[in-house]
Parts: structure tokens; sequence; C-alpha cells
């Protein structure tokens, strides 16, 4: 009998070059984009991966023909590079200003591995708003302003710091964070921060070390930073950190007891997202 289950996958964007900033989209960016395309087996069509979309639709296929295929969507198979294939297809069949809406979970089939041509510069873009979700040439009535002004009242400040990869300053009420997809394995980035734990040099200037979510097989290390910390003043931190932090990502050593122990403090208190 033909299986009709999808597989578990534990790192389902893994192989992806936009994996970090991808997973951060799904989980902590409230609005950015970024646009790619499929292979010329699947039509070499554009296509935008954004954060959310109204009512939580998977997708959107825009009245001016641009699809939006949404990251941040409900639990699916167990393999969301598999779900979210799926809903691109499906996408792309659907007339022009449709959502798509998904009733039952996908079966077997392509992930996004094997349809998205994964060359090109995979660039995000952020928003403070989502007047994009809308067609550019389309009249936004009072109505469409309203529910789209609505939307975008509920995000949290975001900016994505352009010295290193995938790493994002929010702020939350009166505090400001440092949230940094890594794309690499848990216990690799796990590792590497415990060991600076150890040495007292995980903080980062005056940001300290407060633990990390688990994601879609990554860690997201999150730092919370001086009051009133603007991004461009974390920014130069940051960059001057990576090389430290990346030195002991790609160190294989094991760990000696104090770092074991740092470890075991930083496990206790992650937090697995979905």
């Amino acid at each position: 009998m033909a299986k009709n289950t999808v597989d578990f996958v534990v790192r389902p964007l893994e192989g992806i070059p936009a994996e970090a900033d991808l997973v951060a989209m799904r989980e902590v960016v409230p609005a950015a984009t970024v646009t790619a395309k499929t292979t010329e087996e699947y039509g070499s069509r554009e296509f935008v991966f954004t954060t959310f979309l109204p009512d939580s639709w998977p997708a959107l296929h825009r009245e001016d023909g641009t699809v939006l295929l949404a990251l941040q969507t409900l639990a699916g198979s167990g393999d969301l590079s598999r779900d979210l294939a799926a809903n691109l297809l499906d996408a792309f069949d659907l007339e022009p200003g449709s959502p798509l809406v998904r009733s039952t979970l996908p079966g077997p089939g392509p992930r996004l591995q094997d349809i998205v041509d994964l060359t090109g510069n995979w660039t995000v873009e952020m928003h403070n708003n989502v007047d994009y979700w809308v067609d550019p040439a389309k009249e936004i009535t009072p109505e469409i302003r309203k529910s789209l002004d609505e939307a975008a009242e509920s995000m949290i400040d975001t900016v994505r710091l352009p010295s290193v990869n995938s790493a994002y300053w929010s702020r939350m009420g009166s505090k400001e964070f440092l949230r940094w997809s890594m794309p690499y394995s848990e216990d690799q980035v796990i590792n590497a921060i415990a060991r600076l734990h150890a040495r007292r040099e995980s903080a980062i200037g005056d940001a300290r070390f407060l633990g990390a979510f688990r994601t879609c097989g990554i860690v997201i290390p999150v730092w919370e930073l001086a009051r009133g910390s603007e991004a461009d003043d974390i920014d130069k931190d940051v960059a001057a950190y990576w090389p430290t932090l990346k030195a002991e990502i790609e160190n294989n050593e094991p760990l000696d007891a104090a770092q074991r122990r740092a470890k075991a403090g930083i496990v206790s208190r992650q937090v697995t997202l979905r």
C-alpha cells in the first residue's frame, strides 16, 4: 500500500541559502520578504516568501500575479519544507486575487529544496507595514487601509543588523533584544556559547546572554541589550563578536567540566518553538 504520510524532519530548511533568515521570519520577525524563484522544471516562476498573511493564509496569489508564500503558518505535516512546497505549487494554480485556504495536510511530494532555485541573492527586505499584501496598482479603500494599519500596529519594532547574517534587533515594551538565528546544528551553537559562557565571555558589549529558542532544527540565541539601545548602537559590537563566536562554533573539542555545567544551564532555559 502506498505511503500517504510525510516523515518528520527536524531541520526542514537545511540546504536553503537563507535558512537562518527564513527560520527567523517564521518565528521572531514581524514583517519581511525574500524573493526567490522555482527551478526550470517548475517553470522558473518568481514568488515571495513573507512572514505572515491575513487570517493565517498559507499563501496568496495577489491580483497582479505575485505569489506570496507565508512562513508563519499553522502546524503541518511534520516537514515544513514539504508543507511550504505544497502551498506554493497550489498557490500558483489559484486565480489572481485568491488566497490559499487549506483544510487537509499535504501528503508526500516535492520539498522546497526540490522545486526552488537555490542560486541568487536571497536578500531579506524588512518592512514596517504589510502594505505589500496588496497589488501596488490596486486602490486601497478605507476598509483595506484600516485592516493593513491594524496588522502593522501589532508588530514589534525589528531591524536586521547589516554587519552580520540573520541577526535581528527588536524592541518589546521597554526592553531591547538581539535575536541571532544561526544556520548550524543546535549542538554546535550551544557548545560554542557554553565555552564562552564558562569564560565569562558570552556577553556582547553590554548585552547579556539570556538563552535560546530551539526551532526548525537550529537555535536562535537571545541577548538582552542595555535599555534604550538602538540597532546602530550594537551593530559594531556584534560584528566584532562574530569571529570569536564563529571560532567556537567550528571548535569540535569536547567540553570540559565547567563548559558542560554552562551548557546544562543554557539547555535548561532553552525554549522549543513549535
